[in-house]
């Protein structure tokens, strides 16, 4: 079912379910009762439950990359452990580093898709799993999204940070690093530039939300805001955001892509917008090839 195919109701009662308003069964059950044009929505809504075999773009066995996970320590976070998913381009390297973080469910297999997506282009990536001190991503979205919802949001963000600087000392990286992340993650993206400062040189948050204003004063890096047109919460609050970064100084740009959702660039659910996805993703990587080249 394409994204133009589904009712706006359903699209927002999804966001409901993915931010944790709802849980999965009220999801369906409101999802139920709703009818559009005399029909029951639940189909709608039933497929936009991610698809992730049908969603992988890179293999793990590709042989342009490797990819593994790393063991590092994390002091303040939730456990003092962490693990992450680590894939290079095929060489000696150093690479230019970039740190990619995952939505409010952990690292599942979308996001270690785009790190090796990363790593195709040139890029050492390193996806942290945010729920490796609790045992990891637990197999499906939503027992990763509840028990992430379970940990101190602190201790994750400083768990975050912590990979951020791991992967920045990394023996394969290059002198600069960029951040990226999706919902959560692109918070997080905001967070973790203003948290490490000089040492993140370019950051692209996907639909975060913003930062305050004492910790945008610490963001050194250049910025580019990833914003689909219909995502009422986070565009609501860029205006707020926008005068901290210019208070700032901040070096930004956003791009904003019309008719797209909040998680257009997640190809394994029909939210994807794949023209808007492929404009991102290319303006991503030539910021990045500019930045940290």
């Amino acid at each position: 079912m394409q994204q133009e195919k589904i009712d706006p109701q359903v699209i927002n009662l999804y966001d409901d379910y993915c931010h944790g308003v709802i849980d999965r069964r009220e999801f369906m059950q409101r999802a139920t009762v709703l009818t559009i044009g005399g029909v029951s929505a639940l189909a709608m809504a039933t497929s936009l439950l991610p698809r992730y075999a049908e969603a992988q773009t890179i293999s793990f066995t590709d042989e342009r990359i490797r990819a593994t996970y790393v063991d590092y320590a994390s002091p303040g976070g939730t456990s003092g452990e962490m693990r992450g998913y680590l894939v290079q381009p095929v060489g000696e390297g150093p690479f230019p580093a970039v740190l990619v973080i995952h939505e409010n469910r952990g690292l599942n297999p979308y996001v270690k898709d785009v790190a090796r997506r990363f790593a195709a282009e040139g890029f050492l990536a390193l996806a942290p799993d945010g729920l490796a001190p609790v045992g990891g991503y637990p197999g499906n979205d939503d027992d990763g999204r509840t028990l992430q919802a379970s940990l101190d949001r602190d201790e994750l963000l400083q768990d975050l940070v912590n990979s951020g600087e791991f992967l920045h000392a990394h023996d394969l990286a290059g002198e600069k690093m960029g951040v990226t992340g999706f919902c959560f993650g692109g918070y997080a993206t905001n967070f973790v530039a203003a948290k490490l400062g000089s040492a993140v040189t370019a950051a692209v948050p996907f639909y975060g939300s913003g930062v305050t204003d004492d910790e945008a004063a610490n963001i050194k890096a250049a910025m580019m805001i990833q914003s689909p047109e219909h995502d009422d919460r986070i565009n609501a609050a860029w205006p707020e955001f926008e005068a901290s970064l210019q208070s700032a100084g901040v070096t930004y740009e956003r791009h904003i892509y019309p008719g797209a959702n909040h998680g257009f660039h997640n190809n394994s659910t029909p939210r994807y917008d794949e023209a808007a996805a492929n404009l991102a993703w290319t303006r991503m990587v030539d910021f990045f090839n500019h930045y940290l080249g």
